[in-house]
């Protein structure tokens, strides 16, 4: 995780690609969903609208998956009452276990560094009555009544802990199964050499095939034994056939540093496309041939980067990377825990700080942050993306909003959220 943020700066440009989606309402049942047949039933979504497109349009979905086909007889409608459609969204970095979200006001102390930002974890974790898969549920069910349809979520392993963390988001991910994707990082918050025991736990983590990736942190500036622990996190997933997530907060010379050391082993070991490097604070502040090489070298091994978005001076230069082939997707980090009293876990809200830290004006850059949001995250997260093209999974929400880049300046409430066909949540709540 990283500390509370600071500032300002242009750093998105460029056309979204966003094309043709679809959109919310009140459904009239033709023949009631089978819950075991999850998206297995023809709906039909009618009288929605597409970003770019005038007037409005039927969405076929088939199978769970928008289809250009007819819809056979029988399928199910929801009249979308006119309302727009748009991609559901991706949260491609937070921390549900962390969460005090849903229970009593936690009042904080200062606290400076991330080995003390550690210790006040440990406290949070030990004074909440609610376990893990509780708190981390009810983030997550949150989450998807905003519009998130997938997550990568990191989950503190140490001895503190233990697997507490690992196991309460996998009791919440199988809760939410038919409503949302999770993917599980192993996440050695405490370090992964400087904390005995930390090693062993993610190696169980991994041998038992309870996560999708290993995480790392700050190998230099926190672990202090970049070697050791850049050798550990990628022979454990080279060895168990699962990704890699590094939390990277240096903003100078160790930062990259480290990237270097990412890319020779991403190399070495043919895990091309398995790795992903979040927050990256040292790439804004290279020059401009430097940030460009690095991206050349990202793009050749397929090494996906995640940001939150925390200020103008952090936020990565998405462009730039996406202009190479960067995958680059969005998170929330950490929300209402005891690192800090702000986040939600809406997605549109962190595409709309995105482009409000990034100074965005143009519709075709408010767009972008958008798309970073929706698209970005399934790229990292290796997931189709939900396009609402013909085959796309059926992964949409449904807004009262005039277009796309007035929807992420004025947040609208999502009335409809769709999950594989299936209506998961509705007006805030989930179905």
């Amino acid at each position: 995780m990283t500390p509370p943020p600071l500032s300002r700066r242009n750093v998105l440009a460029g056309a979204a690609s966003l094309g043709s989606a679809a959109g919310l309402a009140s459904t009239t049942a033709h023949a009631s969903p089978d819950p075991a047949r999850h998206g297995r039933d023809a709906v039909v979504f009618r009288d929605v609208r597409l970003p770019g497109r005038s007037g409005a349009v039927e969405l076929t979905v088939l199978d769970g998956r928008v289809s250009d086909r007819p819809a056979p007889r029988g399928a199910k409608v929801v009249d979308g009452g006119g309302r727009l459609a748009l991609p559901a969204l991706v949260d491609a970095h937070i921390h549900p276990d962390k969460t005090s979200w849903g229970g009593p006001w936690v009042s904080r102390r200062p606290a400076s560094g991330i080995a003390e930002y550690c210790e006040q974890d440990v406290e949070l974790y030990h004074s909440q009555r609610r376990p893990v898969g509780e708190r981390a549920y009810g983030l997550m069910a949150h989450a998807v009544t905003r519009g998130t349809r997938a997550m990568r979520a990191h989950a503190d392993v140490a001895p503190a802990y233990g697997l507490a963390g690992v196991e309460g988001i996998a009791e919440a991910r199988d809760r939410l199964a038919d409503a949302l994707d999770v993917q599980i990082v192993a996440f050695p918050q405490h370090g992964v050499v400087r904390t005995p025991g930390t090693a062993e736990l993610l190696a169980r983590a991994a041998r038992e095939g309870l996560v999708d990736m290993i995480g790392g942190i700050d190998p230099i500036s926190f672990d202090q034994a970049p070697e050791e622990q850049l050798d550990l996190v990628f022979d454990l997933a080279d060895r168990h056939g699962i990704g890699v997530d590094i939390h990277l907060h240096d903003r100078d010379e160790k930062g990259t540093r480290v990237m270097r050391g990412i890319i020779d082993r991403t190399r070495s070991l043919s895990l091309r496309g398995r790795v992903t490097v979040s927050h990256v604070f040292c790439l804004p502040f290279l020059a401009e041939r430097e940030l460009r090489a690095m991206a050349e070298h990202l793009a050749e091994l397929d090494i996906a980067l995640t940001t939150v978005a925390p200020n103008e001076s952090l936020v990565l230069p998405v462009s730039t990377l996406r202009e190479y082939g960067v995958r680059v997707g969005l998170g929330s980090d950490g929300v209402r825990d005891s690192w800090s009293p702000f986040g939600d876990a809406d997605m549109l809200h962190r595409a709309h700080l995105l482009g409000w830290i990034t100074d965005v004006r143009l519709d075709d850059e408010l767009a972008s942050c958008y798309d970073v949001g929706a698209h970005g995250g399934a790229d990292v997260m290796g997931l189709p993306r939900a396009d609402l093209k013909p085959g796309a999974p059926a992964d949409f929400v449904l807004v009262r909003g005039e277009c796309l880049p007035q929807v992420v300046v004025d947040m609208p409430r999502r009335d409809m959220v769709v999950h594989g066909g299936r209506v998961v949540a509705r007006n805030g709540e989930l179905v």
